[in-house]
């Protein structure tokens, strides 16, 4: 696994793409402060980029380096969510303005599971983590069913999770706004 991250970590840090496991289904990642990389996810899943996508990160320490104001109600979520949970939060910042929602809020998800929450942690920023499928295709529930064209769109393919035959699940989604106001979106 180690060499795993250390690859992807080169990726990444080179403006790169990579597939990789997280705590839901796999998905396509990059830099979440690099605007180019973040241009080249939408140019891989053929989607237009008024369509935010979200950030993955290791601790909820680190939500306030993306976020203006994280409201009360999300530290309470985040404590008994049982399951991986997003949480859309108002007034993002230090990410990729091409990420971002029109709005200016943006989908920030705590991993819990071994690889991702280790490649945040060395990679020392944010991922963006999307479903890998191209947009408006099913999105694959493990490895085996991903696409060829998403396979042959990124710079790295992580070896970890591989077999993993399991069918993962996407995360709960919870809208955030100002004065307590938030809306369960899945």
């Amino acid at each position: 696994m180690d060499e795993d991250i250390k690859k992807a970590c080169d990726v990444l840090q080179a403006g790169g793409l990579i597939l990789y496991p997280t705590d839901t289904i796999w998905g396509i990642g990059c830099d979440a402060t690099n605007e180019k990389a973040v241009q080249r996810i939408y140019e891989l899943k053929q989607r237009t980029d008024n369509k935010a996508m979200l950030v993955l990160t290791d601790s909820s320490a680190k939500l306030e380096m993306y976020v203006s104001e994280v409201p009360s109600v999300a530290w309470n979520l985040i404590e008994v969510a049982d399951k991986p949970l997003t949480i859309i939060y108002p007034k993002a910042k230090n990410l990729a303005l091409n990420l971002l929602a029109e709005d200016g809020s943006v989908g920030i998800r705590i991993t819990n599971e071994e690889f991702s929450r280790k490649l945040c942690e060395r990679f020392r920023k944010p991922l963006v983590s999307t479903s890998a499928n191209v947009s408006g295709e099913k999105s694959p529930a493990n490895f085996s069913e991903v696409s060829d064209v998403i396979k042959n769109g990124v710079d790295y393919i992580v070896k970890c999770r591989q077999d993993d035959m399991s069918k993962a699940q996407p995360s709960n989604i919870i809208k955030l706004g100002l004065g307590g106001l938030f809306q369960v979106i899945r």
